[in-house]
């Protein structure tokens, strides 16, 4: 279609046509022009027909000059002399088509030249006049803000008009000359009383067909008045206490049903916000927003967040009121409904604790699903435990280790990160403290020799340096007994990892005579460490594998049992609280908070001894098929039976020398008061030159016993090198121990599995 257009304007048929050919001609070209063709030769067309006598030609000329001119052109120069003798037209419509295309197209220039000619129209005795040129000089004062002066005296006296339209322009003249000149501001703020009666007057007026908009009479005006009383009214208290009254009228008498009364309360809202407003009326403006929030159009919750989250700093206890519809627009199928809900919750977590730690719980679970590395990961927890402070939940202390732990390439690195961020403030950020300690504690020796990427002017800590910031710590009366449990624990742990453990003993030690319980049963079970049982200090301190989220189940059981869900109140065991403090399984760092692990109680109906050629009453909770009837004192296997005597020696149960790689050794280390409960710790040496990997320990005994297996010490093994693990046998029935066992691991990339059975357990390690 514009191709014919265009086949049908050749430029000389458009220069030769009459003038009636040449109006429609244009306007032809116009709409060539809006499809974005070019249409720069028809400029000079459109001053012709602007120089026309009528009417017709010049509404098309003037719309032509204010789409095909602008202030780069030079013609639009010409066009100064007709828009000056339009401007003196004894028609109202001509004057009007002189004045839009003036603030259209006005240059600086041209504004100088015809600023008095729109300050003259402005006291026109014509309405219609005086706004045309009422917002010329809007537009002219926008071109050129030093011109404000020539329209000051007429602008006062549009205030008292009568004329709606008028009053529009007016007061919207008034607004952009108080935004540009603080004199101007000033010379203002006298109107106030006069705004405010207008302002009173729409309210109260009954109904006019003319004004009336959805039941609101005038709600442009109103909104004008409105913004201009904001720009009067900021940091102004006599204008601010001028207009509270008429702010309350409106903000309680507008009708809320239609978007009209709704476009009038967000500019009473506004304007309330920012002057110097009462409590009350802030509070009624919160409130408003917040209706808003439970609107069902989309836009106005979106306009009711933006608003809450400028004004969240003026009153923030009344926008916490709100708190409970803010977090439900955070569910909102709208991104930037969810986005602006996301921006003031942060802000309003700045004053709330409860809300701080639902943020940095949120925080933490973004994070882990669109973390783009593990470095980025690391970072965003380590700024959200330093932002949040005390206000962290323990699903976040969680998630923070356990990334620490699989993470292996970056755990100097965190370390080190944490250390600063310790010794910076130790006191005030009790989860930054409980994984700072405890990345410490495993990865100590990687942090005297981490390598500093960002600032090598950094050294990386000393021995020394490292036990005095423990020292402040379990010394702070400020940190909780929970914080300090950590410390204690990592202290011990940093024994293995530092020379110096004198000092570190010293410390373990004070702990002996805690008034708090929990502390002074720590400081006595790490104090065996350095003495009576040092031999077993390198095992039991030993760094923590990597941890990994694994599902356990009835058909593998290698870790602590009391963390499984029983299936029946019949086949699983009851969970009975235990006393006595076992000193082993709390060197181990097995319990929490000095509270014993539990013991498993069997079962209401027990079944009758397990005879020894009986097989199939095994539990077999490996899924093994029935081994064969034969004594483990079978001279194959190698296997020695030694039990500990009532005077505390320490000796072998089992031996087992017949793996050319790998050799593993029972002892019993402890029995309780009950003489039901029996302790094993097994101890799996690698005989080879290669790594032993995937090291997995595993047993089962018959459903008449209990058996709890804490975690081993770990699943690789060095030449030479060894894993612990502590197994806890309950016989409430005292019976013969019988166990089936099995050890798999990896050798050079090549599996190996071997299991036996253990059934030459003597009846007296139960008396």
């Amino acid at each position: 279609m514009s191709g014919a257009v265009l086949s049908l304007l050749p430029r000389k048929e458009l220069m030769r046509v009459g003038m009636r050919r040449r109006c429609r001609n244009i306007a032809k070209l116009l709409y060539i022009h809006m499809l974005g063709y070019p249409a720069h030769f028809g400029q000079l067309e459109c001053l012709k027909l602007i120089a026309s006598t009528r009417f017709t030609d010049k509404r098309i000329g003037y719309l032509g000059a204010m789409l095909l001119l602008d202030e780069r052109q030079d013609v639009h120069l010409l066009i100064t002399n007709c828009l000056k003798n339009d401007l003196n037209s004894t028609t109202q419509f001509v004057v009007g088509l002189a004045l839009c295309t003036l603030g259209a197209i006005a240059s600086p220039e041209m504004a100088r030249d015809l600023a008095g000619e729109v300050e003259r129209l402005m006291k026109s005795p014509n309405a219609y006049i005086r706004k045309k040129a009422a917002l010329c000089a809007f537009r002219i004062i926008k071109r050129v803000p030093e011109l404000m002066e020539i329209f000051l005296p007429a602008t006062r006296s549009l205030l008292s008009e009568k004329n709606h339209g008028v009053l529009i322009t007016g007061v919207t003249l008034i607004t952009e000359m108080c935004e540009n000149s603080p004199d101007t501001l000033n010379h203002f703020k006298k109107i106030v009383p006069n705004l405010v009666r207008i302002l009173k007057n729409l309210i109260l007026a009954g109904y006019s067909p003319e004004h009336d908009v959805s039941g609101v009479s005038d709600p442009f005006l109103q909104v004008k008045i409105l913004k201009l009383l904001r720009v009067l009214g900021i940091n102004d208290v006599d204008a601010s206490e001028a207009m509270n009254d008429i702010l309350a009228q409106v903000a309680t008498n507008t009708e809320t049903s239609k978007n009209v009364g709704n476009t009038i309360l967000y500019e009473t809202v506004l304007s309330i916000m920012d002057i110097k407003s009462e409590g009350g009326l802030r509070v009624l403006a919160v409130n408003i927003l917040g209706r808003f929030l439970l609107n069902n159009d989309k836009n106005i919750r979106y306009v009711a967040l933006n608003t809450l989250l400028r004004t969240v700093h003026v009153d923030t206890s009344a926008v916490q009121r709100h708190r409970s519809t803010i977090l439900e627009c955070l569910k909102d199928p709208d991104v930037s409904i969810r986005k602006r809900a996301m921006e003031l919750s942060f802000a309003l977590k700045k004053s709330d604790a409860e809300f701080k730690a639902q943020c940095s719980s949120c925080i933490v679970l973004s994070a882990e699903r669109y973390a783009p590395n593990k470095r980025w990961h690391l970072d965003t927890l380590l700024k959200v435990l330093v932002a949040a402070g005390n206000y962290v939940r323990d699903d976040v202390i969680t998630s923070t280790i356990q990334l620490i732990s699989e993470s292996t390439s970056q755990q100097a690195y965190m370390t080190f990160q944490l250390y600063r961020a310790l010794a910076e403030d130790y006191q005030n950020r009790q989860p930054l403290t409980e994984v700072a300690v405890w990345a410490i504690g495993e990865y100590g020796d990687q942090l005297l020799q981490a390598a500093i990427e960002d600032d090598h002017n950094v050294l990386p800590p000393t021995e020394d340096e490292v036990i005095d910031v423990y020292q402040k710590l379990l010394w702070s009366p400020q940190n909780t007994v929970t914080t300090k449990q950590y410390a204690l624990m990592s202290l011990t742990k940093l024994s293995t990892r530092f020379s110096n453990t004198n000092k570190i003993q010293q410390i373990i030690s004070s702990f002996c005579s805690s008034l708090h319980v929990e502390l002074q049963q720590r400081g006595v079970e790490f104090s065996q460490l350095f003495g009576k049982y040092s031999h077993l200090r390198p095992a039991l301190l030993e760094r923590m594998p990597p941890m990994e989220v694994v599902r356990q189940t009835d058909a593998q059981i290698n870790g602590d049992v009391s963390d499984i869900e029983p299936k029946s109140a019949e086949d699983s065991p009851q969970h009975v609280g235990n006393g006595d403090s076992n000193a082993l399984l709390d060197l181990l760092g097995g319990t929490d908070g000095g509270l014993d692990l539990d013991i498993i109680k069997p079962s209401a109906q027990l079944s009758q001894p397990v005879s020894n050629s009986n097989n199939q009453d095994l539990l077999d909770l490996l899924g093994l098929d029935p081994l064969p009837n034969t004594p483990s004192t079978d001279t194959g296997n190698n296997m020695g039976l030694i039990i500990e005597n009532n005077n505390s020696n320490l000796l072998p149960i089992m031996n087992n020398q017949n793996s050319n790689f790998l050799s593993e050794d029972l002892f019993n280390t402890n029995t309780v008061n009950d003489n039901n409960s029996l302790t094993i710790n097994v101890t799996a040496t690698n005989h080879t030159l290669s790594n032993m990997t995937e090291f997995l320990f595993q047993a089962a005994v018959p459903r008449t016993f209990q058996l709890q297996m804490l975690s081993p010490s770990g699943t690789i093994m060095a030449p030479n090198g060894q894993v612990t693990q502590v197994l806890r046998v309950v016989n409430p029935s005292r019976n013969a121990l019988r166990m089936r066992i099995r050890l798999s691991y990896n050798i050079d990339g090549n599996p190996i599995q071997d299991q036996t059975e253990v059934n030459n357990f003597p009846m007296d390690i139960w008396d």
